[in-house]
């Protein structure tokens, strides 16, 4: 779901992973972000094309992307900054495989990009890349998806509004992009366009992305955010943003 505007789901699944299945769409639709070949809203859930090899879905801002059983890559919906990742700028209304790779393992979109994790470990982005949020080292919208590095070790990635996190394999964890509220965990409001590890800790075990501020799990059970705190956000009982991992 992003902001209220657009859902999608699997069928048969409440989880992240799944084995596969049907996809269905609902909500606004002024880009053919539902993926049904058209531009018109619905109000109740439609499935997408007739297919049931459906493996992981995100929605961004106005599109979507999404994995399938066989590891490739679908997107649809607005195309503005390179976000679906065909090498243009133009918008889909029904989902179109990005290249012809077999290998994506893991997405996950954020406002106007997108990231994700190939099978042999690796970190690609693309879309718009303002404030560094590719994490490449630069500031630059990509049309296709770039890898970023060449390390092989990265096993999950969450995008947040401008910003990426990720584990690697070996518990580390790491961050890139956005800054203005502390969500990179360096204990300033510094933007980074290539990921720097948020702190010295090895034993981070799990990762969640919000619109502005990061939660994450370290051994032992121990929850932990940062970046932005309104209405509580942060869940340590204050309204203050946090700029390093509490």
């Amino acid at each position: 779901i992003f902001q209220n505007t657009l859902l999608a789901a699997a069928a048969s699944t409440t989880g992240e992973d799944i084995a596969g299945g049907e996809l269905w769409t609902w909500g606004l639709n002024d880009n053919g972000q539902l993926g049904l070949g058209d531009t018109t809203n619905r109000s109740s859930p439609v499935q997408v094309g007739s297919l049931t090899d459906w493996a992981t879905v995100q929605a961004g801002r106005q599109f979507m992307c999404a994995t399938k059983n066989d590891g490739t890559l679908w997107t649809w919906g607005k195309g503005t900054s390179g976000r679906l990742g065909h090498g243009n700028d133009d918008s889909l209304s029904s989902p179109a495989q990005v290249g012809s790779l077999t290998d994506w393992s893991q997405i996950s979109a954020t406002e106007n990009s997108v990231m994700a994790i190939k099978t042999d470990s690796t970190l690609w982005t693309w879309g718009d890349g303002g404030a560094g949020v590719l994490g490449n080292g630069e500031a630059v919208d990509k049309d296709s998806p770039v890898q970023v590095g060449s390390l092989t070790d990265w096993s999950k990635v969450v995008a947040g509004k401008g910003t990426g996190w990720a584990l690697k394999t070996d518990g580390t964890l790491w961050g890139w992009g956005y800054n203005n509220q502390g969500q990179l965990g360096q204990g300033n409001t510094t933007a980074n366009s290539s990921p720097i590890q948020i702190g010295s800790a090895t034993d981070w075990q799990y990762l969640g992305g919000g619109s502005r501020q990061c939660f994450a799990v370290r051994d032992g059970g121990k929850l932990f955010t940062w970046g932005e705190a309104e209405n509580g956000a942060l869940g340590s009982g204050a309204t203050t943003d946090r700029s390093s991992p509490v």
